[in-house]
Order: structure tokens, then sequence, then C-alpha cells
């Protein structure tokens, strides 16, 4: 692994990567509560055919993290990461997990010349989340989460004990625990950099998403313009379907907004699936669907 501080838009992030330049180059997006480090189990697996490019981003890590809500719209969020791209040879490949998978999706909608593949891991596109949420449903009731995350004094109440609010959700609250005790002492290490989990929990209340009270539906939703919200490229989308946070209901319609999708269930997984056995289901992606075109193998052919 190599590590570099880069200039985006006049401000400072923080990038790892694995591989060599020549390679084709794979954007990877992070999650909450994690930094670009998280893509080091699956990188390992990845970088002899692919250069592969993890930065922590807006708010994370090493990165830049400005004070403010206005600062984390998903537009800005998908900025960073297009500036990023424009230095890469384009268009790239972009893997993107949980508010990853957002960016990623923002990156193909809304800069879809820079996108030539798109993978999501246990990620949501806006508009079939949008609905599940707002059905007071299953996943209303698994998304009530994100109403504490984006309380005022959310910061406060996540780090004190030494971040044990938070180790709780990160170890517990969306799939089995994976974590040993010395991974997690790194994650904390990261939380605790000055103002990075107030900045961090700002993607969730930048989000103009509505989540329903369970029996209780919504109907008040934010206007998502439907027409640009569409996946031409290559969508690869897997799925680990013992996640807790976001239920198989979060992706149904997915069809209507991504006519080139492939979906894969990796077993055995959960929310967490890019750490769980990263290259047991990297081989199931390459060598177990019934096609003579796997999804990773077309990936790297390409």
């Amino acid at each position: 692994m190599e590590t570099d501080f880069i200039d985006l838009n006049g401000q400072s992030f923080f990038l790892r990567s694995w591989g060599a330049p020549d390679k084709q180059p794979l954007l990877m997006l992070h999650g909450f509560p994690e930094y670009g480090g998280a893509w080091s189990d699956l990188a390992q697996h990845l970088a002899n055919d692919f250069h592969c490019l993890a930065p922590d981003q807006r708010g994370y890590g090493q990165s830049w993290a400005p004070q403010g809500v206005d600062h984390y719209t998903l537009s800005k969020l998908v900025s960073d990461m297009a500036t990023l791209a424009e230095r890469l040879e384009t268009p790239i490949t972009v893997l993107g997990h949980d508010w990853g998978a957002s960016v990623a999706y923002g990156l193909a909608m809304f800069r879809p010349e820079l996108v030539k593949r798109l993978i999501i891991a246990n990620g949501v596109h806006p508009v079939p989340f949008q609905r599940a949420m707002a059905a007071g449903g299953a996943q209303s009731a698994a998304s009530q989460y994100i109403n504490a995350l984006r309380a005022p004094d959310a910061a406060a109440r996540f780090s004190s004990n030494n971040f044990a609010r938070l180790e709780q959700f990160f170890r517990h609250g969306m799939g089995v625990d994976w974590l040993s005790d010395t991974l997690m002492d790194s994650y904390r290490t990261e939380w605790a950099r000055p103002g990075r989990l107030d900045a961090m929990l700002n993607w969730y209340r930048a989000s103009p998403l509505v989540v329903a009270k369970p029996g209780e539906p919504r109907a008040n939703l934010p206007d998502l313009p439907l027409d640009r919200l569409m996946i031409q490229c290559p969508h690869l989308l897997l799925w680990g379907p013992d996640d807790k946070a976001l239920l198989p209901e979060s992706t149904e319609g997915l069809e209507s907004f991504a006519p080139n999708l492939t979906r894969m269930e990796i077993p055995d997984s959960d929310h967490w699936l890019h750490h769980q056995q990263p290259g047991k289901w990297l081989k199931l992606s390459w060598t177990g669907l019934n096609t003579p075109d796997p999804p990773f193998a077309w990936l790297i052919r390409a």
C-alpha cells in the first residue's frame, strides 16, 4: 500500500493505493463509519488486476473536514471524486459501499463520461431506497438509526466513553462482528481526529431522504428527477443477504434505473461483505455464475 495527500478542488485529501499505476484504475469509495483503509482487506485480492485507489472521503480520516452541514450535500461529495477521476485514465471502474455507494451512483448518474463500470456492494440507489424507507414497513423500521445519527447531539453521544455507542453500532448494528480489538483501535484513531465524527454525521444530515415511522407511510417525499437518475453503464450489484440495515426491498425496481444490471448475492455475508472472506466472494464473482462471462472476469477483460 502507498499513501499520499492530494489536492482536490483546493483542499487536501488522503489517498491510499494498491497495485501498479499502469493497471486499470479502480476507485474504491468507503461508507460510514469507515475510511479509505477499510478497503485493505479487499484491495490485496484486486491489486494484480487493478490500480486500487481508496481516498478518505470528505469529512473522514485525514481528509478535509469542513464544519457545517451544507458542505456535505451529495453534489459536493460527488464533485470531490469527479475531480479525482478526471486525473485518471477515464472512464474508470467505480466500487462503492454504503454511503460510498451513494457517491458512486452519483458519479455514474451525473458524470457518466467518467464511469466505465459501476460496482455496488450493499449500497442503494436513491429512488428504490426512498420508496422503501417511506413505506412504513420493514425498511422504515431498519432505517430508524438514521434519525439518531442526524440528531444535533449525535457526535457527543456517539463519542462518549471512548466511542462506546458508535462501536456498538459498528460491530453489532448492521451485521455480525468481524472486528478484532486491534482493528477497532485503528477506527477509534480515525474517529477521534478533531471534528471528524460530526463531519461524518453531516453526510446523514445533508441527505434529503425521508425516513417514515414504522406503520406510518410518508407521502411528502423529496422531488427526485427520475430521468436524471439513470445508470447507463454496466452495473454489478453485490449483496450480503444478512444485512440488518439495508433489506432486499431497498433495491426493488433497480432494473428500471439500471438496464445493464447484474445482481450477485454473496452467501454468508451481511453489510460488511467486503471484510468477510473477501477472497472467497471474489472467487464466487469470477466462477460462481452459470454464464460465460462472470462479472469480475468481464470487468477485467474489458
